[in-house]
């Protein structure tokens, strides 16, 4: 079974975090994802870093921009990746746009996710009909669980077929913005929760953007599998660096 359902079929709330690969300095990488670990994180998305991200708000964007700087590239990412597996066990996705998985090879790039142990992808720029015309098979042959994002805009049409295509989790997100840290939800927030656990979904769900304290973590996991951390860690680790990982961790739960 994959990590992610493993991880999925546990009775608790999940705390994922996401970082950006080569971020603060271009070899942090694997100390990030191991010390996440440690810290009890339960699951890791791992940006991997593009010119052009569309979705993610400032905060990450400027991660991105830094990493490529510092000289993170897909085959990098690969090459620290490749003895992951000799000292963390929690579940590794891999969130990335579909140019540069393209350029490395659709392919390619799942057979390398594969040899590393890598879980799944999460590919905000891949339409849910694409993949499931063009790519799904080939994720699947390699064991790889895509995961789709919805929006307070997307259809309950459109949500059943994420649905139907997924077999992991489902990306929750909180609003129609991009990607940034919020102190509280607002009632708009809490209507979107309770609209898609009455859908009554077989596939969890997961909550994203906005979540950066304990209190947003508890609001959108009241009616979720759990929430996912993005742009308030990487403030945490602009501003701290890579050797406080515990502390913000144990600030969320």
């Amino acid at each position: 079974m994959n990590r992610i359902n493993q991880k999925l079929a546990e009775d608790k709330k999940l705390l994922s975090i996401y970082f950006t690969a080569g971020y603060p300095s271009l070899h942090d990488t694997k100390k990030v994802i191991q010390d996440l670990e440690k810290s009890g994180v339960d699951m890791i998305e791992i940006g991997l870093p593009f010119s052009d991200p569309l979705a993610d708000g400032p905060t990450i964007q400027e991660s991105s921009t830094a990493a490529l700087k510092n000289g993170m590239t897909t085959k990098l990412l690969f090459e620290q990746l490749k003895d992951i597996r000799q000292s963390v066990e929690i579940p590794l996705i891999i969130m990335g746009y579909f140019n540069p998985m393209m350029q490395y090879g659709v392919e390619a790039f799942c057979a390398k996710c594969k040899e590393i142990g890598i879980d799944g992808l999460i590919i905000p720029d891949l339409p849910v009909a694409e993949y499931h015309e063009h790519y799904q098979e080939t994720f699947e042959k390699y064991g790889l669980i895509n995961v789709f994002l919805i929006t307070p805009q997307t259809s309950d049409e459109r949500i059943r077929f994420i649905d139907n295509v997924s077999n992991g989790f489902i990306y929750m997100v909180s609003s129609a913005s991009t990607t940034g840290a919020k102190n509280t939800f607002g009632g708009e927030q809490q209507q979107y929760f309770e609209r898609i656990e009455n859908l009554g979904l077989k596939n969890p769900q997961i909550v994203g953007f906005g979540i950066s304290n304990n209190e947003t973590f508890t609001q959108a996991t009241k009616t979720t599998k759990g929430a996912i951390i993005g742009s308030a860690f990487i403030k945490h680790l602009t501003h701290n660096g890579v050797e406080t990982i515990g502390a913000f961790v144990r600030g969320i739960r």
